[in-house]
């Protein structure tokens, strides 16, 4: 295998590129592209944008409750006090009916987002996603898969989604039994797709945030006794490194896209 930068045209004769994206966090725009030149594409998760941390401006917090208010969570989120933000989320909520809002607003940005995505895609989901709403928008020619294997162009595909138990509580965290049921469902792959990291401290550390991300020691396991050609993943969006060797794995974090537009590509 081999990896490019992504471009418009079409795989040569023989060959198949694949492009990979994670952590779209609402940029519809660029996903409708991101699938110019490739045989397929691959979407890690997290399509969602309930608050953008670069710009307070842009995501459903934001439109339910003002920038102000944004600004606040953030500050409190960045600072580690969780119970203060979970408070002061419980004020913001007081007297409205948060669920209804809330996927109100999810099912907006997926009505979007979802029609946006090539045929085919292959996805699964962020710790920010709502898998119960998928099914209602995943058309023809997207598959969606967690815990569960696909061949593309020859090379077998395993796809884990959601997150880990964090204290952010976002939509889609398991337990660690349950995230390792789905690692160990998968055997051995080609290529391990996943929304997090395996835990590895220079995959899992934000250097914006400046604290390190949940990632699973199930993926890690998997990689040194399976030993995939790559590991890709998102979830981090600021790592210290953005990829690095774990034995004969090349482990790759692809959780740019919200900011660059620019998918991660491999072909063979």
């Amino acid at each position: 295998m081999r990896v490019s930068e992504p471009d418009s045209r079409a795989p040569a004769g023989g060959s198949t590129r694949i492009h990979v994206v994670s952590d779209v966090h609402g940029n519809t725009e660029a996903l409708a592209r991101a699938g110019n030149g490739a045989d397929a594409l691959i979407c890690l998760g997290d399509l969602v944008l309930f608050l953008d941390y670069a710009d307070h401006s842009r995501g459903i917090f934001p439109d339910l409750f003002g920038k102000e208010n944004a600004d606040r969570i953030v500050a409190l989120r960045t600072a580690r006090r969780y119970d203060e933000a979970r408070a002061f989320g419980r004020e913001l909520w007081a007297g409205r009916d948060r669920n209804t809002e809330i996927l109100g607003a999810v099912r907006k940005q997926y009505a979007e987002l979802f029609a946006a995505f090539p045929t085919p895609t292959y996805a699964t989901y962020g710790n920010v996603d709502v898998p119960d709403l998928w099914p209602e928008y995943a058309r023809p020619g997207t598959t969606v898969l967690d815990g569960e294997r696909v061949e593309i162009g020859g090379r077998v595909f395993g796809f884990v989604g959601g997150g880990l138990k964090t204290p952010m509580n976002t939509p889609y965290e398991i337990s660690d039994e349950e995230y390792a049921a789905k690692v160990e469902a998968l055997g051995p792959v080609d290529v391990l797709c996943s929304h997090i990291p395996p835990e590895v401290p220079e995959l899992t550390y934000d250097t914006v945030a400046r604290r390190f991300e949940r990632g699973s020691r199930a993926l890690l396991e998997a990689i040194r006794a399976t030993r995939p050609r790559y590991a890709l993943f998102g979830h981090v969006h600021q790592p210290l490194v953005r990829r690095m060797r774990v034995g004969t794995t090349e482990c790759v974090n692809v959780g740019h896209f919200a900011s660059t537009g620019t998918p991660w590509a491999l072909s063979w």
